[in-house]
C-alpha cells in the first residue's frame, strides 16, 4: 500500500491552539499571554490562544476583550455563568484550528516553556496524548496528598501509567480532541476517554509548576468526592455503552444461578433428610430460602435490565457511531 505524501496529509492554520478555561484571573492574564507569545516566537511556531472565561465575576473579561484587540493571536469564549472547566475545555476544542492541541491552567502555575517540547513529542514521536507531571509541586498537602490517592485510584482502575492526571497541562493531536466529549468534572479522565476512544498512545512529561502568584485556588477537597463518581461513571461507559447486556446479563445470570443452586440445595436437604425419617426443618422457615428467593428476583430484574438496554441502544440514533482514524481513496 502506497504512503501518503506529505501534500496530501490535512493541512491546518495554526500548528499549536492552547485552550485556556479560565475563573477570575484578570491578574495573570496579560502576563501568561505575554509568556506564551515570547516562547513560541522564539520556536517559530504558529499558534492560538483560546480563553474561554467560565463565568468570571471579576474583570477577566475585559482584560482579555483588551488583549485581543493587540494581539491576534487570542481568541475569546465567555459563559454567561460558572458551567465547570470540563464545560470550558468542551466548547474550547471545538474551535481549535491547530494540528496539535494543548491546555493549560490561566494561573501562571504551569509554564509555556513547556509547550514547545509537547508539541515534538505528538508531531515527531508519534503521541496522541502527552500529559504534564507536576513531580515538584508547590501545593499544601491537603491537596497533593488527595491528588496521590486520586491518581493512584485512576491508574489502578484506568490501567493508564500516568503520576499526575489531574495535571492541567496537556497536549493532544487534534484527532483527540475532535472525538470526545468532556463534561461534568471529567476534564481530569480525558486520558482514560481518549484510550476507550481507541487513542493508546499516551504519553507522560515532567513539567514545572510555578507557585502561584495570584489570586487562590478555586477548586476544593469536594472535586475528589465527584472526581471518583464521574470516574465510575466513565469506567461503566466506556466499556459498556454498546453492549449493555454484557454487564447487566451477566450480574443477573450470576445472582439467579446462585439463587437457584441455594434453593435446590435446600430443597434437596430436605427431601434427603425427609426420606431418611431425619428431623428437616421447612425449606421456607430458613433465612437462606429468603436471601436465596431475593438473589433470584434480583437476577431477574438485572437481566431484564440489560435487555431493555439492548432495546434503547438498538433504536438509538448513534448506534453506528464509531470513530475512523484515517481514509485511503474514500471521499
Amino acid at each position: 500500500m502506497p504512503v501518503p505524501s506529505l501534500s496530501k496529509r490535512p493541512s491546518f492554520p495554526v500548528e499549536l491552539s492552547i485552550v485556556i478555561p479560565l475563573l477570575n484571573e484578570a491578574e495573570s492574564l496579560p502576563e501568561l499571554t505575554r509568556w506564551i507569545h515570547r516562547v513560541l516566537a522564539q520556536h517559530g511556531l504558529t499558534y492560538e490562544v483560546i480563553l474561554v472565561d467560565d463565568g468570571s465575576t471579576d474583570t477577566s473579561w475585559g482584560v482579555i476583550e483588551e488583549l485581543a484587540e493587540t494581539d491576534t493571536h487570542l481568541r475569546g469564549i465567555r459563559f454567561n455563568r460558572n458551567y465547570g472547566k470540563s464545560a470550558a475545555l468542551n466548547v474550547g476544542f471545538k474551535e481549535t484550528t491547530g494540528r496539535v492541541v494543548c491546555t493549560m491552567d490561566a494561573d501562571l502555575q504551569d509554564s509555556p516553556e513547556e509547550l514547545p517540547e509537547l508539541y515534538r513529542m505528538i508531531t515527531e514521536q508519534g503521541y496522541d496524548l502527552v500529559s504534564g507531571w507536576k513531580k515538584k509541586r508547590f501545593d499544601p498537602l491537603s491537596k497533593t496528598i488527595p491528588t496521590k490517592l486520586f491518581n493512584g485510584v485512576t491508574r489502578w482502575i484506568s490501567g493508564i501509567q500516568l503520576h499526575d492526571f489531574n495535571c492541567g497541562l496537556k497536549a493532544y493531536d487534534h484527532r483527540v480532541v475532535r472525538s470526545i466529549e468532556v463534561y461534568g468534572e471529567m476534564h481530569r479522565y480525558i486520558p482514560v476517554i481518549a484510550k476507550w476512544a481507541g487513542f493508546r498512545k499516551i504519553g507522560e512529561k515532567v513539567v514545572q509548576h510555578q507557585e502561584r502568584k495570584y489570586g487562590t485556588t478555586k477548586f476544593g477537597l469536594e472535586r475528589f468526592v465527584y472526581g471518583f463518581l464521574d470516574l465510575m461513571s466513565i469506567t461503566f461507559v466506556s466499556r459498556f455503552r454498546r453492549r449493555p447486556m454484557h454487564f447487566f446479563g451477566t450480574m443477573g445470570m450470576i445472582s439467579f444461578v446462585l439463587g437457584m443452586l441455594i434453593t435446590l440445595w435446600l430443597v434437596g436437604e430436605k427431601v434427603y433428610l425427609s426420606l431418611n425419617n431425619l428431623l428437616a426443618r421447612n425449606v421456607t422457615d430458613q433465612p437462606l430460602f429468603f436471601l436465596a428467593l431475593t438473589a433470584v428476583m434480583i437476577g431477574a430484574m438485572l437481566f431484564l435490565t440489560g435487555f431493555l438496554a439492548e432495546l434503547i441502544q438498538l433504536n438509538g440514533a448513534n448506534r453506528n457511531d464509531y470513530l475512523v482514524r484515517e481514509k485511503v481513496n474514500i471521499n
